[in-house]
């Protein structure tokens, strides 16, 4: 089972950290965007650690609010969470 949860959220993290350096590259060149809707949901499904080095190695979306604060928010979370699995699989 943690091989699964293991292999998902490597996914979900490599999933969202391209989403949002693709987005960046259309915001750049002015092109179709992806929601930030779906940004945050890829976030929120777990590739928040993902979305937020991509924020920071892509320089995207550190200062647009809400959303920063959404990100940093479901981060928070997850690394509770993460942090409370860990405690009770200890």
């Amino acid at each position: 089972m943690l091989d699964a949860l293991g292999l998902y959220l490597v996914a979900i993290n490599l999933a969202t950290f391209a989403a949002f350096g693709l987005d960046k590259r259309r915001a750049e060149a002015g092109a179709w965007r992806i929601p930030e809707r779906r940004l945050l949901g890829l976030a929120a499904a777990g590739g928040a650690p993902g979305a937020a080095a991509a924020q920071r190695i892509f320089r995207h979306k550190t200062l647009k609010e809400p959303f920063a604060s959404w990100l940093r928010l479901i981060l928070t979370v997850e690394v509770i969470a993460a942090g409370f699995a860990a405690w009770l699989l200890r």
